[in-house]
């Protein structure tokens, strides 16, 4: 290989590092807020101790020694829980939690390169109140810290103080191609004390011609002279267990533990076991003594050996592993198969796939539209196939961007727990529906409004516990995040069982502003939407968490930019629910295309109730744009798009068969009068060109499989201008060109 690709290789697996690094941080944050709630459960202490010396192991590979450094006082905390020497407190979460936050700005300075002094100084201070709070001062711990156990207190064999430990490890073909890096585990070992004895076995490596330069063939005997215990030497290797044979002896291990070490070495290969007890005679153990070898002082230099007999090869994968007990670690198995159920593909090769589909997606439209013209049976037939499988392929790739919505959720539980302890407030979050599924663009999109919802709730809404019990609630306040599918739409609620939203003083507010006249009679979901003004407040103090009115505005601008609708429910004294309302996704949706005034549009299938014969009603007052009819006994509004959009009318609308669409957003029904119905439709939705800008309720646009363009429909703002014709529709006519128009002016152009 040559340097070029060596940096690249390296590069694409400091990549993989940061993403799992990403990943752990998650992890070890979800386990230390359980862990606070739940302090007795083991194995999520132990997850939460995986999840870090994951990340301390991983930067240790790639030369990040202020992860490391860091990284290794929170997991000798952690220890300190594990063994039960110290029990979690308030104290110790909180120092783990900030310890999280701090390893996520070290690892943000290896991804950017930068080297902030102050995040190395809070590294400083933050590790020596981690050692503080593992000492058991009495500052820092408080009431929640524990004696040590007499357990815990208790010295064993395997835990005594300085010793001359000796360390069998044996790496496995494919350890390089996981991507570990032998030496660096043994410099790592350099930290816990001296590595006075190293004797590499060298003795599998095939000729030069046969070599694989992928292929690990090493072995290693160690003596190390530390003061750690066993557990602390097996974390060393914790990283590379799967793809190693690992050994401890402890430095009084008798003459028995060697020989079964050496049985489970050779096997019953009396040469490879000569020529192992030769290797360890010269690291000064002698298997011919009565008792353990290690009472003679250890050598004061490391002794390097480069050559073995060639007996000691590296066992085969079926021989037996010596490894710690009482680890919870995967198997390699449980490892390969994770890898074959998951694989990792960048964002923008996915993103890329999408692009092609969609344009197969027109492709194959105007494959139809080719045979239908041709007329012959057996294209149609191959062209109705080929349309089947483009729609399953469609399907099939949008679901690959798809994920649930509850990873954007999780990230509220820290909010949540953060928040309220500086509010001193009691606050229960429940999660519902997290499994949901969304597209991942929008899910990046969609966390900072659920921030600023959430924020609001716990600041604003939910009241501290005095004012709580005064008022005849629980102690402790619920804010709940629901998620579900409803008519092709994903519906997201932010709801608690706060104070409410307080009317009188909303229209207080909005009277003093202008936004409306002094004793207009508004609804309440008209009020409610008063607080997305921008600006509009009617918090009595401004926090640092909220109530400087800024937010809510940019909360609703976002959420429409989306192509979604934010509603509000709420009843003063019970609580505040807030409804978001999105599509599944923005790349492809069912559509429904219709014709008018010459100009293809089409309608989110979805949201197609029905299809009539245009009402007497609107062929009465042929030139008004919007009214109502008669469904069966039920009247709706009407909008009539060709005179919305001031298009000209096609012939159809001349001789009067125009027919009416029957459209429905949440309980709102709006029927909308068009030329010509054309049928469902793929759509692959492309953005605007900069001349469609001006014109109103415009989601997007698609190509036909003619080449012809069609314009997508934004049925916010259609059933808007339907319920309040008066300004909209002729703003509309008024500021803008038709889009017949403005097509083939973007067409010229």
């Amino acid at each position: 290989m040559t340097s070029d690709d060596d940096a690249e290789v390296i590069a694409a697996a400091r990549a993989g590092f940061l993403d799992e690094a990403a990943d752990m941080l998650q992890q070890f944050e979800a386990a230390l807020l359980v862990m606070e709630s739940d302090p007795g459960n083991a194995e999520n202490l132990n997850a939460a101790f995986r999840a870090a010396h994951t990340i301390k192991g991983t930067a240790g590979l790639f030369g990040c020694d202020a992860v490391v450094s860091f990284t290794h006082e929170v997991e000798t905390l952690m220890e300190a829980l594990r063994s039960g020497d110290l029990a979690v407190s308030d104290a110790i979460s909180a120092a783990l939690l900030e310890g999280r936050d701090q390893m996520e700005a070290l690892i943000d300075e290896v991804r950017t390169g930068a080297c902030d002094p102050e995040v190395r100084a809070r590294s400083v201070t933050l590790g020596q109140r981690l050692q503080q709070l593992r000492c058991g001062d009495a500052t820092d711990l408080g009431d929640g810290a524990a004696e040590p156990t007499a357990t815990a207190a208790a010295s064993t064999d395997e835990t005594a103080g300085a010793g001359l430990w000796h360390i069998s490890l044996r790496f496995g073909p494919d350890a390089l191609r996981n991507g570990l890096d032998p030496l660096a585990f043994l410099r790592y070992l350099g930290k816990l004390g001296s590595v006075v004895q190293v004797h590499t076995l060298t003795d599998a490596v095939p000729p030069l011609a046969a070599l694989d330069a992928e292929s690990c063939n090493l072995g290693f005997e160690l003596r190390l002279l530390t003061e750690r215990n066993r557990q602390d030497i097996e974390q060393v290797f914790e990283f590379a267990l799967d793809d190693c044979a690992l050994a401890i002896l402890p430095p009084d291990a008798g003459v028995a533990e060697y020989e079964a070490l050496l049985t489970e070495r050779c096997g019953g290969d009396d040469t490879a076991a000569a020529a192992l007890r030769a290797i360890w005679h010269r690291q000064g153990v002698n298997l011919q003594a009565d008792e353990a070898p290690l009472a003679a002082a250890a050598p004061e230099t490391a002794e390097v050996a480069t050559a073995a007999p060639a007996a000691l090869s590296a066992p085969t994968p079926s021989a037996p592993e010596r490894r710690a007990s009482g680890s919870d670690r995967r198997s390699a198995t449980g490892r390969r198969g994770d890898e074959a159920r998951f694989i990792k593909v960048r964002a923008d090769k996915l993103d890329h796939l999408i692009d092609l589909i969609g344009e197969l997606v027109i492709a194959g439209s105007g494959a139809q539209m080719a045979a239908n013209a041709e007329g012959s049976a057996s294209f149609l037939e191959a062209s109705q196939r080929v349309s089947d499988l483009v729609q399953a392929t469609r399907d099939g790739a949008l679901s690959l961007r798809m994920v649930p919505v509850g990873e954007t959720f999780s990230r509220f539980t820290r909010v949540v727990r953060d928040i309220s302890k500086q509010l001193g407030k009691e606050i229960e979050l429940i999660v519902t529906g997290g499994d949901t599924e969304l597209d991942k663009s929008m899910v990046e999109l969609i966390g900072d409004p659920l921030m600023h919802l959430v924020r609001n709730s716990l600041d604003h809404g939910i009241e501290g516990p005095d004012e709580r019990i005064a008022a005849g609630k629980a102690r402790v306040g619920r804010l709940g995040l629901n998620a579900y599918h409803e008519a092709g739409s994903i519906v997201i609620e932010v709801s608690d069982d706060g104070r409410g939203l307080a009317r009188d003083r909303i229209m207080k507010k909005a009277v003093e502003r202008g936004l409306v006249a002094d004793g207009s009679a508004l609804s309440d979901p008209d009020v409610w939407q008063l607080i997305f003004a921008p600006g509009f407040s009617t918090a009595e103090q401004v926090t640092d968490i909220s109530g400087r009115g800024v937010g809510m505005d940019v909360v609703k601008r976002n959420i429409e930019a989306l192509r979604g609708q934010i509603s509000l429910a709420s009843t003063e004294g019970r609580g505040t629910t807030t409804q978001i309302r999105l599509p599944l996704t923005l790349a492809m949706i069912d559509g429904f295309l219709t014709l008018v005034g010459g100009v293809h549009y089409v309608l989110p299938l979805s949201v197609v109730s029905e299809c009539i014969d245009l009402p007497h009603e609107c062929q009465e007052h042929p030139d008004r744009t919007a009214g109502t009819f008669d469904l069966r006994g039920e009247v709706l509004p009407y909008l009539d798009l060709a005179l919305f959009y001031g298009a000209e009318p096609t012939a159809d609308a001349v001789r009067g068969r125009r027919s009416l669409v029957v459209v429905r957003q949440g309980a709102v029904r709006v029927g909308l009068v068009v030329d010509r119905l054309l049928g469902e439709h793929q759509t692959v939705i492309k953005p605007l060109a900069g001349i469609f800008k001006p014109l109103e309720a415009l989601a997007g646009s698609t190509i036909l499989g003619s080449g012809d363009v069609a314009l997508v429909l934004d049925m916010r703002g259609l059933m808007a201008a339907a319920i309040r014709p008066g300004s909209t529709g002729a703003r509309a006519r008024a500021a803008t060109p038709a889009p017949a128009t403005a097509i083939s002016r973007m067409r010229s152009d």
